[in-house]
C-alpha cells in the first residue's frame, strides 16, 4: 500500500500525524461511548449491567471478525471515499441509538458500529506509522494507536458524566456524532481523491468464514455473560447458546484448514512465541478487569458521586501515562520483553494485594492514590509490548494473523475476567451474607445495641417508633450486604494478586521469551 499522496501536497507532516490519530480515535468512541463505565452507563440506559456488558462484547466481537476481510474491502474502494463512507454511516448510527428504545435494535446497531470500527483502523495505522521518520516508528505508532484506545474511556466517561448531569443522554450520542463529522470534513480537505489499490471483486472475500466465526464469537459471548442470571446449564438458552459456539466455532476452524488460501491461517498457532502472548493477553486482560470492581465500590459502598470517581480515573490515565512511557524506552533501548513484562505483572500483583486491605466501609482518595497509580502503569507498561511481542512472534507473511491473535486475547481475556468477577461475586457474596446474617441474631447483645442505635437515631429523625425500628433493621441488614460485598472483593483481589505472582515467576522460567532482542530487531527495525 502507498501513501505517498494519500494527504494533498500542502497538508505538512505534523498535520497529516494529528489527522490520522483523530481519525483513529473513531474507534475509541464507537467502544467507549457505552462501556467507559457499565455501571453508571446502564442506570442511565435502564438495562441490566449484562446486557451492557453484551452489548460491547457485539461491538468488539463484530470488530474481530470485520478485520478477517478488511484489507479486501479498503483494496476495493476508493481510499478517500471509503473513509467519507465509514464515519458518515458511523455518525448516523450514533443518532439513531439516541433514539431506539428497543435492546433487540439497539444490538443490531452495535453490530453495524463493530463493522464501522474494524474497516479504518489497520490501514490509518499504517498511514500513521509510515509518517514517522525514526527507526522506532513502529513503536511510536503502536503506541500512539493503542495508547489512544487505552486512555479513551476515562476521558469519555467524564464527558458522559458531564453531559448527563447537565443534559441528557442523547446528547452523548450527539456529541459522538459530531465526532465523526468532524473527522469526514478533515477527511474530504487533506485527502487526495484517487485510488491507491488494484481493485480486487468483492466475491473473493471469504464471507462464509466471516458468518461462522461472528456466530460463535457472539454466542460464545452470550454463554459467558449471561451464564450465571440464567443459572448455566439450567437454562436451554444457555445450552443452546454454547452448543452454536461450539459448532460454528469447529465449522470455522475445519473451512481454514480445507481452503487452500484460508481467511485465518491456523499455522500461526505453530510458533511457541505466539501461544505464550495469546496466554498472556487473556491473563493481562483478566487482571485488567478488577479495576471495575474498584468503580463499583466507589458508587455502592463509599457512596462516591459519579462526577467523583469519574475524576479519579484521570489517577490512573497518569499512571497509563507513565507506563507507556516507560515501555516506549524499555522498546527503544531493546530491553528483553521477559524483564518488561515482569514488571508489569510484579506492578499487577503489588496493585491487588495492596488493594486487598483497602476494601473498607470507607476510603479517602489518599488511601487509594497510589494503588490506583500503580495499576495504569502496570497497564501501561505491558500493553503496547505484549501487542509488538505477539505480532514479531512470527515470520512476516504470518504477522496479519498474529495481530488477529492478539486481538482475540483482549476480547475472550475481557469476556472471561467480566465471567468470573460476576460469578465469584455472586458466589461469594452469597456465602458471606449467609454467614454473617446467622451471627446477627435477637440473641446477641451486640445486635440488640446496634438496632436500639439505630431506632434512637431514626426516632431523633421524627420517625415512629415502629418505623424506626423497621428502618434499624433494614440498616443492620445492608450493613451485613455490604460488609459480604467487602470480603468477597478482598477474595477476589487476593486470588488475582496471587495469580498474578505465579506468572512472574513462570516468566522468569519461561524459555521462549528468554531472549527476544533479535525478534525486534527483525520484525519492528528490519535489521
Amino acid at each position: 500500500m502507498s501513501n505517498k499522496s494519500i494527504f494533498k501536497s500542502w497538508v505538512p507532516n505534523w498535520a497529516s500525524i494529528a489527522i490520522l490519530f483523530i481519525c483513529l480515535t473513531h474507534s475509541m468512541v464507537l467502544l467507549g461511548v457505552y462501556t467507559s463505565n457499565l455501571t453508571y452507563s446502564a442506570s442511565f440506559l435502564d438495562v441490566e449491567i449484562e446486557d451492557l456488558q453484551f452489548s460491547m462484547c457485539v461491538t468488539y466481537g463484530t470488530f474481530l471478525t470485520t478485520i478477517l476481510i478488511e484489507t479486501r474491502l479498503f483494496q476495493f474502494f476508493p481510499t478517500k471515499k471509503y473513509f467519507i463512507v465509514i464515519y458518515s454511516l458511523a455518525a448516523l448510527t450514533f443518532i439513531l441509538t439516541a433514539y431506539i428504545e428497543n435492546y433487540a435494535l439497539f444490538i443490531i446497531l452495535r453490530v453495524a458500529e463493530g463493522i464501522l470500527m474494524g474497516l479504518p483502523v489497520v490501514p490509518l495505522r499504517h498511514f500513521l506509522i509510515s509518517r514517522f521518520k525514526s527507526k522506532n516508528a513502529v513503536i511510536i505508532g503502536f503506541t500512539v494507536n493503542y495508547g489512544a484506545l487505552m486512555l479513551a474511556s476515562p476521558f469519555i466517561m467524564n464527558i458522559a458524566v458531564w453531559l448527563l448531569e447537565n443534559y441528557d443522554w442523547k446528547y452523548m450520542a450527539y456529541g459522538s456524532a459530531l465526532f465523526q463529522v468532524m473527522c469526514v470534513a478533515l477527511i474530504m480537505i487533506t485527502f487526495e481523491g484517487h485510488r491507491f489499490h488494484r481493485k480486487i471483486p468483492l466475491y473473493q472475500v471469504d464471507w462464509a468464514s466471516s458468518i461462522l466465526l461472528l456466530t460463535a464469537i457472539l454466542s460464545g459471548a452470550f454463554f459467558f455473560v449471561y451464564g450465571e442470571k440464567k443459572y448455566w446449564f439450567d437454562s436451554h438458552q444457555i445450552i443452546s447458546a454454547l452448543v452454536l459456539s461450539l459448532i460454528t466455532g469447529g465449522l470455522f476452524i475445519f473451512r481454514q484448514m480445507m481452503l487452500k488460501r484460508p481467511t485465518f491461517d491456523l499455522n500461526v498457532f505453530r510458533y511457541a512465541n505466539l501461544r505464550t502472548g495469546l496466554v498472556l493477553s487473556v491473563f493481562f486482560y483478566i487482571a485488567r478487569s478488577t479495576l471495575n470492581i474498584c468503580h463499583s465500590t466507589m458508587f455502592v459502598i463509599w457512596n462516591w458521586e459519579p462526577s467523583r470517581v469519574a475524576h479519579v480515573q484521570y489517577l490512573n490515565v497518569f499512571g497509563n501515562v507513565i507506563g507507556m512511557f516507560l515501555a516506549g524506552l524499555f522498546l527503544a533501548k531493546a530491553l528483553s520483553i521477559r524483564f518488561i513484562f515482569i514488571i508489569g505483572f510484579s506492578l499487577f500483583a503489588v496493585f491487588h494485594l495492596w488493594f486487598t486491605f483497602l476494601f473498607v466501609p470507607d476510603a479517602t482518595l489518599s488511601d487509594i492514590a497510589i494503588p490506583y497509580v500503580l495499576q495504569g502503569v502496570a497497564v501501561g507498561v505491558i500493553f503496547v509490548p505484549l501487542v509488538l511481542f505477539t505480532v514479531s512472534a512470527v515470520p512476516t507473511p504470518f504477522a496479519p494473523f498474529a495481530g488477529i491473535v492478539g486481538v482475540a486475547g483482549r476480547f475472550w481475556g475481557s469476556m472471561m475476567g467480566f465471567a468470573f468477577i460476576q460469578n465469584a461475586g455472586v458466589y461469594l457474596q452469597h456465602t458471606h451474607y449467609s454467614k454473617l446474617i446467622q451471627s446477627v441474631t435477637p440473641e446477641s447483645a451486640v445486635t440488640q445495641m446496634r438496632i436500639s442505635q439505630a431506632t434512637e437515631s431514626f426516632i431523633s429523625k421524627g420517625y415512629t417508633e415502629d418505623n424506626a425500628g423497621q428502618l434499624a433493621l433494614k440498616k443492620i441488614a445492608s450493613s451485613v450486604a455490604k460488609q459480604s460485598v467487602l470480603l468477597s472483593n478482598m477474595e477476589i483481589f487476593t486470588v488475582v494478586g496471587y495469580a498474578m505472582l505465579v506468572i512472574v515467576i513462570l516468566l522468569v522460567i519461561n524459555q521462549h521469551i528468554k531472549q527476544t532482542v533479535d525478534i525486534f530487531k527483525n520484525r519492528i527495525w528490519g535489521n
